[in-house]
C-alpha cells in the first residue's frame, strides 16, 4: 500500500506533544532500557515494537476497564487499545529520533457490519526510502502481527468488498476522532460503544 506523507518535513514525525509525550521521564527511562538491548535503529525499532505488542495488554483482550491515551500513561499502566498502544510505540520510537507516524484502517465484522477504526504506526528507518507500517495491537488466536519492514505483517488485512479500507495518510498527531473518543470514555465499555466507524 502506498502511504501519503501529510507533512513533507520529517520533524513533524519526531515531535512531542500531550499525547506522544516522549519527553516524559518514564518514556525516556523505558526507551533507555530498551536501547540497551539494541545496537542500532533497526534493532531498537524491533525491540520497542515487541515491547509494546507483548508487554502492554490490549484492554479489549484483557478486560481491563481503564482507558489510556497518553503514551506515558499507556506505558505506566501497561494497558490500552490499539490507538493507545500506537501512541506509546510512536513515543518510544521518536524518543530515539526514528520518524514515526500514526495511521489507520477501517475494519468490520465478517458480515460487513460494525465498522470501527483501527490504529497502527508507520516508521521511516535510516537508509529506507519508504515508510513501513507496524501493528502493535497485540497477538491472540487469529492475530499474528510481526515486525517486518518488507512484507507487512499487520493484525488484519483489509477486505474492500466488506467496506474495509487502509487510510493512506501518515498523521503526525492522533486523528481528532480517535483522540476525542479516547478522552470522552470514562471506562472501556463506553469506549467500545463510541469507537469511530470511519475517518
Amino acid at each position: 500500500m502506498e502511504l501519503i506523507q501529510e507533512v513533507p518535513d520529517l520533524s513533524a514525525y519526531l515531535a512531542a506533544d500531550s499525547v506522544i509525550d516522549h519527553e516524559h521521564p518514564l518514556v525516556r527511562e523505558t526507551s533507555e532500557q530498551l536501547s540497551r538491548m539494541a545496537p542500532d535503529a533497526y534493532a531498537y525499532a524491533r525491540t520497542a515494537y515487541e515491547y509494546v505488542r507483548d508487554a502492554i495488554a490490549h484492554s479489549f483482550d484483557s478486560g481491563d476497564p481503564r482507558v489510556t491515551w497518553r503514551a506515558s500513561d499507556v506505558i505506566e499502566q501497561r494497558n490500552g487499545i490499539c490507538y493507545a498502544k500506537s501512541h506509546a510505540l510512536a513515543a518510544l520510537l521518536r524518543a530515539k529520533s526514528i520518524p514515526t507516524a500514526l495511521c489507520y484502517q477501517r475494519l468490520g465484522d465478517d458480515d460487513g457490519s460494525n465498522h470501527a477504526v483501527h490504529g497502527l504506526v508507520a516508521v521511516k528507518l535510516p537508509g529506507r526510502g519508504t515508510w513501513s507500517r507496524l501493528d502493535a495491537r497485540g497477538n491472540k488466536p487469529g492475530v499474528d502481527a510481526q515486525f517486518s519492514l518488507v512484507d507487512e505483517r499487520l493484525a488484519w488485512s483489509v477486505r474492500p468488498e466488506l467496506g474495509e479500507t487502509d487510510y493512506p495518510v501518515l498523521f503526525a498527531a492522533p486523528h481528532p476522532a480517535v483522540l476525542n473518543a479516547l478522552r470522552a470514555a470514562p471506562v472501556r465499555r463506553h469506549l467500545e460503544r463510541t469507537l469511530p466507524a470511519g475517518l
